[in-house]
Parts: C-alpha cells; sequence; structure tokens
C-alpha cells in the first residue's frame, strides 16, 4: 500500500514517473501532419510566372496556324469551308484561355477536396462512352448534341491530383510498399481497365506514364515498377490465351508489324499514314518547302489537323522549323518543373508535376509515332491537334499550374560578402 506521503503529490510533480508514448503515435502524427499541409502557412498569392504564361501563348498561337496551314484541304473536302477546323478550334481555344485565367485564381487546394468527386464523375463518364457508337471500333467519346469530347481527359486530370494527394499524405513512407505502391494501383488499374475497354491505348499511355512518372520522384522504389511489369505482361498473356482474346486485339499485333516494316509491301491500307507522314518530313529536308506548301496534306496524309499534324510542321517548315517547336517545348517542361520545386507544398509540387509530365509524355509519344519511332497509337500533339474540348480541359490544367506559381516561394538571396574589417596589425604595416 502506496505511503500517504506519495498519495498527496500533485500530479504535475516530478516525482511522478510519466508515461512513454505508444510506439505508434509518432507515425500517427506524421500522418496528421502531412493529411493537413494545406492548413500549414503558405506564402501570399503573387502574381503569375510570366515564363510559363508566355510559353503557353507562344504554343498556342504557333499551333492555330499550323492547324489552318495543315487542314484547309481537308477542310474544304469534306465541310466545303476552309477555315472549318481552325475556327472551331479557335473558339476553343478562346474559351480555354478563359478557363486558365480563371483556373489561376483559384486555390489549388479545392481540387484536393473534390478528388474523390473528379474521379468517380470521370469513371461514370467513361462508362457511358461504352454506350455510344464508336469509331473504328473505338468507344471514347460521349456525345451531347453537337459536342463530342473523351472522359479520358478527365481522368488524366483526376489521376494527377489523387497521386499528388497520395504522396502528399504518405511522403515519409513512400518506400513502403503499403504507402508508396499499392494505393496507387487501387486507383490507376480501375481507370486502365475501362481504356482498355475503350480501345484507347493512346489514353492508357498517358495514364500509366503520369502515375508512375508521380511514383518515382514521389519516392516509390524502381525496383516495383519492374516487378509489376513482368506480372503485368505475364497476366496480360494468360488472359488473352483463357479468353480467347487474341483475335479482339489482333489489331495491336498487326500495327507492330506496321512499325517494324513502314514502307514495304501494300502502303495503300494500314500502312497508308505512316508511309505518307514519313515522306512528309523527308520532303522537308533542312529549311522545309515553306508554310502553307505542303503536297502532302492534299489528302495524302490521313488526319493531318489531328495525330498526323507534326508531318506537316516537318515538311513545310523543315528540320529547323521542327527543332524549334520542340525546343519550345523542352522550356515548357522546364518552367513546369521549376514551378513544382517552388512550390510551398508537397501537394501543389506534384501536382505540377504530374500536369507538366503529362504535357511532356504526351508530346514525346506524338512525335515519335509521327517519326515511326514506336507503333501507331493516335496520339495528339498538345496546343497544336484540332480538339475543342481537350485544348479547353488542357488550357484549364495550365491555369492550375499559374496558380501553383502564384504561391511560389522566392529563392533567399545570397548573403552579401563583407570586406574584413582591418586590423591593427595591419594598419602598423
Amino acid at each position: 500500500m502506496a505511503s500517504s506521503r506519495t498519495r498527496n503529490l500533485p500530479r504535475n510533480s516530478s516525482a511522478v514517473k510519466r508515461r512513454k508514448p505508444a510506439q505508434g503515435k509518432r507515425l500517427d502524427f506524421d500522418a496528421f501532419r502531412a493529411k493537413n499541409e494545406e492548413q500549414q502557412e503558405r506564402p501570399a498569392r503573387g502574381r503569375m510566372d510570366v515564363s510559363f504564361f508566355f510559353l503557353i501563348i507562344v504554343l498556342q498561337t504557333i499551333g492555330l496556324i499550323m492547324l489552318f496551314s495543315a487542314s484547309y484541304v481537308t477542310a474544304l473536302r469534306e465541310e466545303g469551308d476552309s477555315l472549318y477546323y481552325v475556327t472551331r478550334q479557335t473558339i476553343f481555344a478562346v474559351v480555354g484561355l478563359v478557363a486558365m485565367f480563371i483556373a489561376s485564381y483559384i486555390d489549388y487546394h479545392i481540387w484536393r477536396k473534390f478528388k474523390w468527386l473528379i474521379y468517380i464523375g470521370g469513371m461514370g463518364l467513361m462508362c457511358a462512352a461504352l454506350l455510344f457508337d464508336g469509331v473504328h471500333g473505338a468507344k471514347r467519346w460521349v456525345y451531347l448534341g453537337p459536342i463530342s469530347f473523351q472522359p479520358s481527359e478527365i481522368m488524366k486530370f483526376s489521376v494527377a491530383i489523387l497521386c499528388a494527394h497520395l504522396i502528399a499524405s504518405n511522403y515519409k513512407r513512400m518506400k513502403q510498399i503499403k504507402y508508396g505502391f499499392l494505393p496507387f494501383w487501387m486507383i490507376i488499374v480501375p481507370v486502365l481497365g475501362l481504356l482498355v475497354l475503350q480501345r484507347h491505348l493512346s489514353g492508357l499511355l498517358i495514364v500509366l506514364l503520369i502515375g508512375c512518372t508521380m511514383m518515382f520522384i514521389g519516392g516509390s522504389k524502381l525496383r516495383w515498377f519492374f516487378a509489376l511489369a513482368g506480372i503485368g505482361a505475364a497476366g496480360l498473356a494468360l488472359f488473352l490465351l483463357v479468353s480467347g482474346g487474341i483475335d479482339k486485339f489482333a489489331y495491336v499485333g498487326e500495327r507492330f508489324q506496321n512499325w517494324l516494316n513502314p514502307l514495304e509491301g501494300d502502303l495503300t491500307g494500314t500502312k497508308w499514314q505512316t508511309a505518307q507522314g514519313l515522306y512528309a518530313i523527308g520532303s522537308g529536308g533542312l529549311m522545309g518547302v515553306g508554310l502553307g506548301n505542303s503536297t502532302q496534306k492534299h489528302l495524302y496524309v490521313s488526319e493531318p489537323m489531328n495525330d498526323m499534324i507534326f508531318s506537316i510542321i516537318c515538311e513545310e517548315l523543315g528540320f529547323v522549323g521542327a527543332m524549334v517547336i520542340i525546343l519550345l517545348f523542352v522550356l515548357f517542361v522546364y518552367e513546369g518543373f521549376m514551378i513544382a520545386m517552388r512550390a510551398p507544398d508537397k501537394f501543389g509540387c506534384m501536382l505540377a508535376i504530374g500536369l507538366t509530365a503529362q504535357v511532356g509524355w504526351q508530346v514525346l509519344l506524338n512525335i515519335a509515332v509521327v517519326t515511326n519511332s514506336i507503333p501507331n497509337t493516335g496520339i495528339s500533339l498538345p496546343f497544336f491537334s484540332s480538339g475543342g474540348t481537350a485544348l479547353t480541359m488542357l488550357l484549364a490544367q495550365m491555369g492550375v499550374i499559374l496558380n501553383i506559381s502564384r504561391y511560389a516561394r522566392k529563392p533567399e538571396p545570397k548573403p552579401k560578402e563583407t570586406e574584413p574589417v582591418p586590423t591593427k596589425s595591419d594598419d602598423k604595416a
């Protein structure tokens, strides 16, 4: 039995031994702190990144000029109006620029609050796209009267938001497979499954690359990706053999054959687009044939205003002009990553990386397809290819990056070097 002297000690006395905190308390505190990171003090909203904004305007302006040059022959033949595609694209560009300007003033943390609503809504629209009539077997579009759009554009944005959220919440535990790998695939795999059903290979690649890029930069271990790639390849092969789906996806094998032998055999079939695009690139030479003087756009290159617009750029502007446009995209990616590095929190940093990576990967894959460096996957060129709702969505996402740049932390100024104070011995000398 405790003595009365011990019982009468006050609770806050140093004589009373304090309990040690439980082992898991520290982890809980870290998770709570990461989850509420957006509530931490951030710099006041300032000016948007002018360099990034200027690059967007330059790319969009060149894109509209090249779209008109590449599309007026096809537009005149199919629509009876040579300005049909560029007029529509200009209207959507104006709408997109307004959306970009508005998004640049909306605090980017609001997208984190509505992350699941955007994800579930996008998945619902992707399921709805399967109910509409497809184009060449692909069911990627939802039709609302005269307007059609691809829900996959929403899912690219949604995947970037959710990946940024998961990394911001678990950035200290990304080396653990429970936090740095499995949760990401729980949201990405359903999206990939719907994209397979839509026969949207290009969308599947972009979503996969967005997720993997953000996970790798966020801290996931590289060996997990190799293990997943092996398991995925084995699972896909088994699925095709068991379900008899080889015939259903025979078009994939045909694309590989066309890629390996693009200029051999019958060029009037599925090889037509790739072959004519390569002829256009070769015709451009060093300086090009001149703006508007392409011959391959006269109903030789298929979809010159969409996936194959870069081949017309190479023909009319030549190697030099194509390299200038590639350099502009390189600067775009560089500026986007610099904005990410100066973001005030982990969520803003990773969201800027995800949205910038989306554009970077899409440009790289489009150019690779046009030059036959990879099999044809039907990937559009951002800011250039015709596609109104996709352009509006792209520019709105650029507004999100610009909003992140408004809160960027300014680099601390370097301390000025002070001259050493002369000593008495120096004066005597």
